[in-house]
C-alpha cells in the first residue's frame, strides 16, 4: 500500500457487480472510487467491470475479464506463469507492464484477501490495490494531528498483518538449535509478531491521548455541543467555518479533515453552543479505522444535536445518507436528535430545488456560501436548545459567589441582584445544569 504514489500515475478500475446491487448504486460506487483515486493524484483511464454472483475466488474476476485487464496493464492476464511460445492470434501479446502510457496500479472497488490481490498481481503485472488500501492511504497523506496519524497507522498495520508475503526464505527457523529456546520462528511468524507488538505499543500512546480528550470532553459536560456529521465531503468543514467563523481547513477532496475541531458558535451566545467538526464517512469505510477513530467519534456520540450534512447536488446523496446513518448506529449515536441539511443548494437548479423541498420535507436546503442560508440554520440551532431550557431562581450566598461564574458560563442569566443574603439570580437553563446549581449551594 503506497504512501505516495507517483503524481499522475495511471489506474484502472476493477468492478464487480455482485447480486442485489443496482446498476446505478454500482455506477455510484465505481465514481465514488475514481474520486479516491484522484484524491491520491492517480489518474483513471480504464474501467474494467463484471456481473458476478460472487467474487472469483483465484482473482476476482473470470479469465476473460483477467486477460482484458492484462491487455490494458501490459501483463500475460493469467494467474499462473505465462506458457512458453506464441500467445493466441486473437490476443496479441500486450506491451511490458510500467511501458509509456500503461497503467501501473489497479484498483478494485471490493476487500479483497491477500491471495486474491497477489493472483491480480501476477496477472497484470502491476501493484493492486483494493478498497480499504486506498482509503487508508488517503487517510495517511491527510493525517495532520499526532491522534490522527496514530489512529491510521494502527489501522495500516492491522490491514497489512495478514497480507505479510512468505520470503523466500520465510519456512527458515530463527532462534532454533542447540542452547536455542525451541524450534524458534518463522520468518513471517516473526514479522506478525513485530507487528502485533508495534500496534500494541501505538494503541497504548493513542490510549493516553483519549483520555486527555475524554477530561476534555467531561470538562465541557454542562456545555451545550452540536457536530457535523456526514457523507465525506458533503461540506461539513465549509458549514464549521460558517457558523463559528473558525480558519479550519476547506477543500473541495474526500477526507481533507480527519482532525476533530470543536469551536464556540459565533457570534457567541449564553450559555455558548460548541460545535464540533468529525471525520466523513463513506461506502464500505473499513472497520479498522472505524474502530480507531472511535474517540474521535465520540464527539458525535455525545453532542446534543446532530448536523447531518449532505451533498444535494451528488445524485447518490439517498445513499450516503443511509451509509451516515449506519455508521451513527454502530457508535451509539442512532437515537440522537438531528438537522438534515441538503447542502450545496447553490449548485441546483430551481426545479431540482423545488422537487427535493418537497420529497424531504423535515430537511433543510440550504448552502454555506449564503449568508442568510447560515443566520437560519443558526437560528434552528439555538431554538433546539431553547426548547429544552427551563427557568429558575436561585440565591447564592456571599460564601458561595463561585457559582456566580459558573452560572454565567452555563446558563443564560436574566437578572442578577445583590441584597444582604447574597446574590439573586433569575436564569435560563437546561434542567440538568440547574439541578446542578441547587445541588452545590
Amino acid at each position: 500500500m503506497p504512501e505516495n504514489p507517483p503524481e499522475r500515475a495511471r489506474a484502472v478500475l476493477l468492478g464487480v457487480q455482485l447480486p442485489g446491487v443496482s446498476d446505478p448504486a454500482f455506477a455510484s460506487s465505481l465514481y465514488e472510487l475514481e474520486r479516491l483515486a484522484r484524491t491520491l493524484g492517480l489518474e483513471v483511464v480504464g474501467r474494467v467491470t463484471q456481473k458476478r454472483s460472487a467474487l472469483a475466488a483465484a482473482a476476482v474476476v473470470g479469465e476473460g475479464k483477467l486477460r482484458e485487464l492484462g491487455r490494458l496493464t501490459g501483463g500475460s492476464g493469467r494467474v499462473g506463469r505465462t506458457p512458453a511460445g506464441p500467445a493466441p492470434a486473437e490476443e496479441p501479446p500486450p506491451a511490458e507492464p510500467g511501458a509509456p502510457g500503461r497503467p501501473g496500479v489497479v484498483l478494485v472497488d471490493h476487500d479483497i484477501t491477500p491471495s486474491q490481490a497477489r493472483n491480480l498481481e501476477r496477472a497484470t503485472g502491476v501493484e493492486v490495490l483494493d478498497r480499504s488500501a486506498v482509503i487508508l492511504a488517503i487517510f495517511q497523506r491527510h493525517a495532520r494531528s499526532r491522534e490522527a496519524r496514530l489512529q491510521v497507522e494502527i489501522a495500516r498495520l492491522a490491514y497489512l498483518a495478514p497480507r505479510l508475503r512468505e520470503s523466500a526464505g520465510g519456512s527458515d527457523r530463527q532462534g532454533g538449535g542447540i542452547g536455542g529456546r525451541g524450534a524458534g520462528e518463522s520468518a513471517i511468524e516473526l514479522d506478525r509478531r513485530k507487528l502485533r507488538d508495534r500496534i500494541a505499543e501505538l494503541r497504548a500512546e493513542l490510549a493516553a491521548i483519549e483520555r486527555d480528550a475524554g477530561t476534555r470532553r467531561r470538562r465541557r459536560g454542562d456545555q451545550q455541543t452540536a457536530a457535523l456529521v456526514g457523507y465525506t465531503n458533503a461540506g461539513k468543514s465549509s458549514w464549521m467555518r460558517a457558523l463559528t467563523g473558525s480558519g479550519v481547513h476547506v477543500a473541495d477532496a474526500l477526507f481533507a479533515t480527519l482532525d476533530t475541531t470543536v469551536r464556540a458558535l459565533q457570534p457567541e451566545t449564553q450559555p455558548r453552543i460548541l460545535i464540533s467538526d468529525t471525520v466523513g464517512f463513506i461506502e464500505k469505510l473499513p472497520h479498522d479505522l472505524v474502530a480507531s477513530f472511535r474517540s474521535t467519534l465520540d464527539e458525535a456520540r455525545e453532542a446534543d444535536l446532530l448536523l447531518h450534512v449532505v451533498d444535494a447536488s451528488d445524485p447518490a446523496f439517498p445513499a450516503q445518507i443511509e451509509v451516515t446513518r449506519r455508521v451513527l448506529a454502530e457508535i451509539g449515536a442512532a437515537e440522537s436528535p438531528r438537522i438534515l441539511l441538503l447542502n450545496k443548494a447553490d449548485r441546483l437548479e430551481a426545479a431540482t430545488r423545488e422537487r427535493l423541498a418537497a420529497e424531504w420535507p423535515d430537511a433543510l436546503l440550504l448552502s454555506a456560501r449564503a449568508p442568510a442560508d447560515v443566520a437560519l440554520l443558526r437560528e434552528r440551532v439555538l431554538a433546539f436548545f431553547e426548547r429544552g431550557m427551563e427557568e429558575a431562581e436561585l440565591l447564592v450566598p456571599y460564601t458561595l459567589q463561585r457559582l456566580v461564574g459558573e452560572a454565567h458560563a452555563a446558563a443564560r442569566v436574566l437578572s442578577e441582584t445583590h441584597d444582604a443574603d447574597g446574590t439573586h439570580l433569575r436564569l435560563r437553563a437546561r434542567p440538568e445544569v440547574i439541578a446542578r446549581l441547587r445541588s452545590a449551594l
